[in-house]
């Protein structure tokens, strides 16, 4: 609907306007704005076959197509690619009622990462683009987690699932980082730290759910949330106590505002790309366990809102559940979870994979 509204919009000013604009020989519109040559933005994406997506509220624009993602705002020299920031000389601009960034982006940033030539489909199946995970198996030592009305805790349950995990991506070639690997009790501030400093691309926290409703039972991932209330004051935090590595000169003297855009554009980023994990974990374990109920939800659970990458909150089954209870006592049924998890993990890294691939 936005995107809509926004050719509307610019389509309406374009004509009106009364404003000369030069083809350049891609047919794009360009116009003089303080002697700098900026494009439409609108039309470049429809040219460049790039969806696109705008927020008029936060002035912020989403570009997506294959595997790539590149976060723009208007007024801001910042640019996240793909998680990566970059430095735009001149920023993006509201005129004539649309988006325009400077032609420097079209060359620099556009025709550089979308290029006509592309690997081979066979080169391209062969990345693998997750390389290192963390599993946190929740709870552990004096904290025991939900109970079961036969006495099965879900410390015990969660941790022997996330060993079979670990094992199965460690058989795949992944490289994996246990927030514990025995019944210990580890703090939720150090799960997060072990996260942020072990340079993963995934987060997965494992849990057993429980209502005092016993009837409820089934499979859950969790995601954070998109309606956090504080979340740039998250990024204010985060910018306060971690450092990026700029290593353009430009950011000799960066600001804590200038970090905490940057990280605000990397949660969103890191929060899209959780949805979509969200959904391929979904999607596995409807196809191979036995459950009643698959959901994704939003939510602030706190390593969720603390890890610095995309990251999963999975609810394996309710304790509170009798039948449920009894099948995560089964050593079988937790190695079906375990290769659900992993299942789930490959579907979405083969997406991103397969995104690369010339239709």
């Amino acid at each position: 609907m936005l995107k809509k509204i926004v050719l509307i919009f610019w389509v309406a000013a374009f004509f009106l306007s009364g404003c000369v604009t030069v083809p350049t020989k891609e047919t794009l519109p360009t116009y003089n704005i303080g002697g700098i040559t900026y494009l439409p933005l609108i039309s470049l994406c429809e040219l460049k076959g790039i969806n696109w997506d705008y927020d008029t509220f936060t002035r912020t624009a989403v570009l997506t197509k294959d595997s790539h993602k590149i976060n723009l705002m208007v007024g801001e020299n910042l640019v996240l690619i793909d998680g990566s920031s970059q430095h735009l000389r001149y920023p993006p601009v509201i005129h004539q009622g649309t988006v325009a960034v400077p032609y420097k982006f079209k060359e620099e940033i556009i025709d550089t990462l979308f290029k006509e030539s592309q690997p081979p489909p066979q080169a391209a199946l062969s990345l693998s683009p997750i390389k290192k995970i963390v599993i946190d198996a929740g709870h552990g030592g004096t904290d025991p987690g939900a109970i079961g009305r036969t006495g099965l805790r879900e410390k015990i349950v969660v941790l022997d699932i996330a060993k079979r995990l670990s094992n199965l991506l460690r058989a795949d070639g992944l490289k994996v980082v246990m927030t514990r690997t025995a019944d210990t009790p580890v703090s939720l501030l150090r799960r997060v730290e072990i996260a942020n400093n072990s340079q993963v691309d995934l987060f997965i926290s494992i849990h057993a759910n429980a209502n005092r409703v016993r009837s409820l039972n089934g499979f859950e991932v969790y995601y954070i949330s998109p309606n956090i209330a504080t979340d740039y004051q998250r990024a204010i935090d985060t910018a306060r106590d971690a450092h990026l590595n700029l290593d353009n000169s430009y950011f000799a003297n960066h600001s804590l505002d200038l970090e905490a855009t940057l990280w605000d554009m990397i949660y969103t980023y890191n929060r899209a790309e959780s949805f979509g994990l969200a959904r391929s974990l979904c999607r596995m374990a409807n196809s191979n366990l036995n459950v009643r109920m698959t959901r994704i939800k939003g939510a602030n659970f706190y390593v969720l809102k603390g890890v610095r990458m995309p990251a999963v909150l999975i609810e394996v089954g309710f304790l509170s559940n009798h039948n449920e209870e009894l099948k995560l006592k089964n050593n079988y049924y937790r190695q079906q979870i375990a290769e659900a998890i992993k299942q789930g993990i490959q579907d979405y890294a083969q997406g991103l994979v397969f995104a690369q691939v010339p239709k």
